[in-house]
């Protein structure tokens, strides 16, 4: 890992779940895998650290809050087609939150992990 290395830390339900999704659809390569506890993957510079219920990170907090998956923060990745992504997403049976949004800056769209967290796909616009 370098200082040019974003590390982000998704809760999952299911490591095993999340590490095959990741590399299966989103272009994701394995580091390391301790399971059912915990992996990381990574993509370019991103490391997607993915944190399952036997994890540290999902421990009840002091307050008994439990961590859990979901929410709306998400992980950002650019493709050249989005149309085409979505579509080769769509036939693996990937589920979306919304249809595709067109804005100032480019096209997105966003989809759940096997765990519900959200995953953004991002065309530039004049990409």
């Amino acid at each position: 890992m370098t200082d040019s290395t974003v590390h982000v830390r998704y809760l999952v339900d299911d490591v095993q779940s999340a590490i095959d999704f990741y590399t299966t659809h989103l272009g994701f390569e394995p580091i390391t895998t301790v399971l059912p506890a915990f992996a990381d993957v990574r993509r370019g510079n991103l490391r997607l650290l993915l944190s399952g219920p036997a994890s540290s990170a999902g421990r009840p907090m002091p307050d008994g809050r439990v961590p859990h998956p979901g929410g709306w923060n998400r992980i950002h990745l650019i493709v050249a087609d989005l149309d085409t992504e979505v579509a080769r997403l769509r036939a693996a049976g990937v589920p979306f939150r919304n249809d595709v949004v067109t804005g100032p800056g480019g096209r997105q769209i966003v989809l759940d992990d096997p765990a519900g967290n959200p995953v953004e796909l991002f065309q530039p616009a004049g990409a």
